[in-house]
């Protein structure tokens, strides 16, 4: 894996998590105003909004370089919609990441090998 890819997969790894507790922040915040004076909708709603349009941009971003089949980068969409989504979305990228870190490991040790011999 490209270091521009890995660090693609990093950066939507890394917004992920926080998207997705924005959101139910967002949520519980819209139940609040709903239900009690409490209204914190404005300021969950700027905070979700940033988060969400860098996951979006990161989302493009991954796609593109990790050159995702349309299934993939649509589930990776998806999930980013889903309140919960965003966790799956982080642990999913965090084992695909370790994986291509692995695969790049080995193909480096056996080329090591190859040349040696």
């Amino acid at each position: 894996m490209e270091l521009q890819t890995a660090a693609a997969l990093r950066r939507l790894r890394l917004v992920s998590a926080p998207e997705a507790v924005s959101f139910i922040l967002l949520l519980v915040c819209s139940v609040l105003k709903r239900t009690t004076e409490f209204n914190a909708v404005p300021v969950m709603g700027a905070v979700h909004a940033v988060l969400w349009i860098l996951y979006v941009l990161f989302w493009v971003d991954a796609w593109y370089r990790a050159k995702w089949s349309l299934m993939t980068g649509a589930l990776y969409f998806v999930l980013g919609v889903l309140p919960f989504g965003g966790f799956y979305a982080e642990r999913r990228l965090r084992r695909e990441t370790e994986d291509a870190v692995i695969a790049a490991r080995a193909r480096k040790e056996m080329a090591k090998g190859t040349a040696a011999a």
